[in-house]
């Protein structure tokens, strides 16, 4: 980092990006957003704005604001300036104009895409790089706030929590002999685009007058500026956590209503998508839905006539691509089972046979590495479920739509030689989708995903108030973080360095760590300190040395290294 950087203070004349030390100024910045949730904890909102005003006008969010928006996967995506910002000068330069006064956001470029039904069209408003930089300076000051006011069976936009836990919180609350047997499926009509502009102004915490200068904006859509008097634009960085601000208190109204324990009365969220369960369908028509429509009333949005609906467990319903749904088992008992979606497996199905079916001259080689990513990001999704059997069938007509492209590429050879120069047998499994690639020294092959081949492992889920801003949950994420990186192929890989690395020896005591040890993936930086999960911050050592480090604020020792021979990979 260069001499003249000031970490709290604004950006100096002189800024040499490549030259920024960037675990500092995430250390800086997570450190504010700590005390900013440690002060929503203590109802010390005054402390919380102060902190906010510090955290905004502090180089280190500065810098990591432009860092997050120009590497982020929309970073060649302009606005309705058409600017794309890459080089490091670029950068630089951008950093010194993230300022509060005289800021004016300039209306957000209005484009479509198709929702999931493929029907109809969904609006997303795209703010200039200079508007994402600064939402995303905001969004680190409000998102601790968020964080810890959200309900807590919330899973959307938030940090380390996603689908799998909602999915897994639908299980606990519902897989019960004597659990509730009847569910709303609650679904708000146009979420993003009817929120109250009066009511995000008067309740939100952040700075007003910058959060009134977004929602006003407006956009541009064929050439015409449209004002906007309504709603959080879909698109930007900060919209979702503003979308949360506004949903959250649902289980709060519950609990003014039914008191804390609510028996049988559950609540779980994934964005605008929710289901609350109850004994009786009574109790959810007339007790809980009035509610539910007062409450959102408040905020200018209403429930969504065709997706909201009440049903029984025994006839199941569709959350978040699952089906969630109790089958008889013999004896008058009955097992909650929660599978892909219907509607799911032919959404992926349709996709890829799209696919297949567009490549036209595409080699063998080029279709399977356009396949393999969205088939084992599909599997993956999924892999915590009831999915087996679905996986199998999804294979197999995966199988015949490949067979057909086959045939049609050559249809006068016969079907042994199209067999031979398009599929093989591999590890017992008969006609494998794969081909040799040469375009390496060493010859590879390379074949298609298949579903099935990933192991159907239990999610476990997120402690409900588990807060990311909080130093007390610092070690439950870092063990949770460990257990993650185990079941991923990529995370075993590393694990396996790690354990090299250090001769198979614990970096805490010097000892060796066998099998019959337990150990973790532990930071040798924290996270709450800038620490990220890079390799060169990694270490693997004993879980009781982890337990003890955080009472006795252990320092490492140097690893010994052992032969090769005396490796033993847990």
């Amino acid at each position: 980092m260069t001499a003249n950087i000031n970490i709290a203070g604004a950006a100096p004349t002189q800024l040499k990006w490549q030259g920024l030390n960037w675990p500092k100024h995430c250390a800086v910045v997570k450190k504010l957003q700590v005390r900013i949730a440690k002060a929503v904890q203590e109802n010390r909102y005054g402390k919380v704005k102060a902190l906010q005003r510090l955290l905004t006008t502090s180089l280190s969010a500065k810098v990591l604001a432009v860092k997050k928006v120009t590497q982020n996967k929309g970073r060649n995506t302009p606005g309705v300036d058409g600017i794309i910002i890459k080089s490091p000068g670029e950068k630089s330069a951008l950093v010194r104009q993230l300022k509060r006064r005289d800021y004016k956001p300039k209306p957000l470029r209005r484009v479509y895409i198709k929702k999931k039904d493929g029907k109809k069209l969904r609006p997303l408003s795209i703010p200039t790089i200079l508007d994402r930089c600064q939402q995303q300076l905001y969004y680190f000051s409000v998102n601790p706030v968020s964080e810890t006011i959200s309900d807590a069976n919330s899973y959307g936009f938030r940090p380390e929590r996603n689908c799998a836990d909602a999915i897994e919180q639908c299980f606990i609350v519902l897989s019960q002999k004597h659990s509730s047997r009847w569910i709303l499926e609650g679904d708000i009509k146009g979420c993003f685009d009817n929120i109250s502009h009066e009511w995000m102004l008067k309740n939100i915490c952040m700075d007003k007058s910058i959060l009134k200068k977004w929602l006003e904006a407006g956009y541009i859509e064929t050439n015409k500026l449209f004002p906007t008097s309504s709603g959080t634009p879909q698109g930007g960085i900060i919209s979702p956590c503003l979308s949360n601000f506004v949903l959250d208190g649902i289980e709060q109204l519950l609990d003014n209503v039914f008191g804390s324990r609510r028996p049988g009365i559950n609540v779980v969220r994934y964005a605008d998508d929710f289901i609350i369960t109850a004994s009786t369908k009574e109790i959810l028509e007339e007790k809980i839905k009035p509610l539910l429509v007062k409450f959102l009333h408040e905020r200018g949005l209403e429930l969504s006539s065709e997706k909201t609906k009440i049903t029984p467990i025994n006839e199941g319903f569709d959350f978040l691509g699952q089906n969630i749904r109790k089958y008889p088992s013999g004896k008058g008992r009955e097992k909650l089972l929660i599978k892909p979606s219907k509607e799911s497996v032919k959404t992926f199905l349709k996709k890829v046979r799209t696919i297949i079916s567009k490549s036209g001259s595409m080699n063998q080689l080029s279709l399977i590495g356009i396949l393999n990513p969205i088939i084992l990001g599909w599997a993956n999704y999924h892999r915590s479920i009831v999915a087996k059997a679905t996986f199998d069938k999804v294979d197999h007509e995966i199988w015949l739509k490949l067979w057909r492209w086959a045939k049609r590429r050559h249809s006068k050879k016969g079907s042994k030689w199209v067999l031979r120069k398009y599929f093989t047998t591999k590890d017992l499994r008969r006609y494998r989708f794969s081909v040799k690639d040469k375009s390496k020294k060493a010859i590879v092959e390379r074949s298609l995903i298949k579903t099935s081949d990933t192991s159907i492992i239990r999610h476990i889920k997120i402690r409900s108030e588990a807060n990311v801003f909080s130093k007390q949950y610092d070690e439950y994420f870092e063990v949770k973080r460990s257990a993650k990186l185990m079941n991923s192929k990529t995370g075993i890989k590393m694990v396996i360095s790690l354990f090299k690395k250090q001769g198979n020896r614990c970096v805490c005591c010097g000892e060796l760590i066998t099998m019959r040890h337990k150990w973790i993936v532990h930071l040798l930086t924290s996270r709450l300190n800038g620490g990220d999960y890079n390799i060169k911050n990694l270490s693997i050592i004993h879980y009781k040395c982890h337990r003890m480090g955080f009472k006795t604020k252990f320092v490492y020792k140097l690893p010994v290294t052992l032969n090769k021979s005396d490796l033993i990979i847990a």
